[in-house]
């Protein structure tokens, strides 16, 4: 584990080091030398035996100065005086011809919102890949119906240092976890799946613990199971209830990407321009929270330097923000909001979500359920398509269930939610009063950069959506 300053690893005096940086971005409007080294761990256990091993460590920086809408960006593998004066020289190309003055540099933070030990020391190796054996036969042994299992360990510890011109330094240690079962079962020709997993920054822990593994694994289970015995899904509109939790990955897909500005500035939003318009029903708050303790999707400080925030996007269903890193809040005349993420040293920050989710409503989510008179109750959901610029949306259930007079009554298999964005934030009837985050598994692709985030909502009804089913 490295516990040096990544600044003092370059093979240059620091003061030599800060002299390059300040030269390279002074006369840009913004930039910074981001430092990063990073130590990785993934076991996946499947089908029997140990399939995947892997261990890996990259330190590396990365090199920006903004010039109005232009980015110059450099970045490499080794901390060495050579290679940051070719990024030097590549990265000042882009002041060519514009006279900036250096934006203010992100106020400073006390907060910590986890801790600095690093997760893939303990447990230790060979207990990781024991218990993930020990998943596997304890699933095998709960149904003879289980054909596959397949568990996993993730594990990261981040050390991050940026530079800026005027001097400032931001450190942070941001570790993570985490752990997944999947299993599938079978009855004749018929085969289905069931997943489960939970993660945090913070070390394996209660995670591992053996009344959350075994909790985690019936949990897969009992999804499997139910999909097994699931009929096909019909096709139509049909009133949907969306349960608590990881559902709310609609929400980050279907809406949270519309509110990041860049797509704003550029126009390309389906949002863009309608700050202090009624975007979403009344009563239909989203907030985007980095500040949440040990949350997966949260940063004590951003990728440029600024401090997270709790941001009130939707506020009870009139936009009034947009999340921003620091290049596009200047260009729109608005202020950072902590959203300012990259995937690694070798990729350029952009606007990216934290831990985005829906507020509290008024009602129970058995009050909403007898609403339905004939629907669909949205437990859980996998992949899904959003086009930004249009909004629309396809999403795959992987957990589903009729309502009928007000009752859940069978599952139902193959359910695709088809709709866009903006028109189902105006579908929202009933907000529910049992708000939660999802397990701490979500990841976002954006432009070809992965970032780990979180999601979540209450229970909610929405009226007349677009259902695609498999039923003949």
């Amino acid at each position: 584990m490295m516990t040096t300053r990544l600044l003092e690893q370059f093979d240059v005096s620091e003061s030599r080091l800060r002299e390059i940086v300040a030269s390279t971005i002074n006369g840009a409007d913004d930039g910074e030398l981001f430092l990063e080294y990073r130590e990785g761990e993934a076991l996946v256990f499947d089908n029997g035996r140990l399939k995947t091993a892997n261990f890996n460590t990259d330190r590396g920086f990365g090199l920006r100065a903004v010039a109005g809408e232009a980015v110059g960006y450099a970045h490499a593998g080794e901390l060495t005086e050579a290679a940051l004066l070719r990024a030097a020289d590549a990265v000042s190309s882009v002041k060519s011809g514009h006279s900036g003055v250096l934006a203010a540099a992100p106020a400073g933070t006390n907060r910590k919102l986890y801790g600095e030990d690093n997760p893939i020391t303990e447990p230790a190796f060979d207990a990781k890949a024991n218990l993930l054996q020990e998943i596997d036969a304890w699933l095998r042994s709960r149904d003879p119906r289980v054909r596959q299992v397949t568990a996993s360990l993730a594990a990261s510890w981040q050390q991050v240092e940026i530079l800026r011109a005027d001097g400032q330094v931001v450190r942070d240690i941001r570790p993570l976890v985490r752990f997944n079962v999947s299993v599938v079962v079978g009855d004749g020709d018929r085969q289905e799946s069931g997943s489960y997993g939970a993660g945090g920054r913070r070390s394996f822990g209660e995670f591992l613990a053996e009344a959350a593994w075994k909790e985690a694994s019936e949990e897969a289970l009992r999804q499997a199971l139910v999909n097994l015995e699931a009929a096909p899904a019909p096709a139509g509109t049909f009133d949907i209830v969306l349960s608590s939790g990881w559902p709310g990955v609609m929400l980050h897909e279907a809406v949270g990407h519309g509110l990041e500005g860049d797509f704003n500035r550029k126009n390309t939003s389906a949002f863009s321009g309608m700050i202090g318009q009624q975007v979403a029903a009344k009563g239909v708050t989203v907030v985007d929270d980095g500040t949440i303790a040990e949350r997966r999707g949260s940063l004590t400080v951003d990728d440029e330097g600024t401090a997270t925030n709790r941001t009130v996007l939707i506020d009870d269903g009139i936009l009034v923000n947009y999340m921003q890193d620091r290049q596009n809040a200047r260009l729109m005349g608005m202020e950072p909001t902590g959203n300012g993420r990259r995937e690694s040293y070798a990729h350029s920050p952009m606007p990216r979500m934290t831990n985005t989710y829906m507020t509290n409503g008024a009602y129970s989510p058995d009050e909403i359920i007898s609403s339905v008179k004939n629907g669909i109750y949205a437990v859980s959901f996998g992949g899904g398509q959003v086009d930004i610029t249009s909004g629309k949306f396809v999403f795959g259930c992987t957990e589903a269930y009729m309502i009928e007079n007000g009752k859940v009554t069978y599952p139902i298999k193959g359910a695709m939610l088809i709709g866009n964005g903006p028109d189902a934030m105006h579908r929202v009837t009933m907000i529910g009063n049992d708000m939660k985050l999802d397990n701490g598994i979500g990841m976002c692709g954006k432009a070809g950069q992965g970032v780990p985030v979180g999601v979540g909502q209450p229970h909610l009804r929405m009226n007349a959506m677009t259902v695609g089913g498999t039923q003949n």
